[in-house]
């Protein structure tokens, strides 16, 4: 069984190898790690303010993922993403 099985119809943050920000419902993972998302949506965090970019179902492959975190629902609804500013996360090198 998959660690990530624990999340499967939860909300979730998956960030990748490369610093994408992902948050959606994994709603499927599998044996090498690929995940499966719905009403995923990317986070692009720049210095004028955090866009939010809506992707749908969206699957990763699992050798691009960095790890995999359940959301607080209630923390998430009192965050104005439009007023955060920072600066894009760099890719991971292994």
């Amino acid at each position: 069984m998959s660690l990530l099985q624990q999340f499967v119809d939860l909300n979730v943050l998956v960030i990748t190898m490369d610093g994408r920000v992902l948050v959606g419902n994994l709603r499927g993972t599998d044996q090498s790690a690929n995940v499966i998302l719905s009403n995923c949506e990317e986070r692009v965090f720049s210095v004028d303010g955090t866009e939010i970019i809506k992707l749908g179902l969206y699957i990763i492959r699992g050798d691009s993922v960095c790890t995999v975190g359940e959301l607080d629902e209630e923390k998430e609804g009192d965050i104005e993403w439009s007023q955060v500013r920072a600066e894009p996360l760099t890719a991971t090198h292994l």
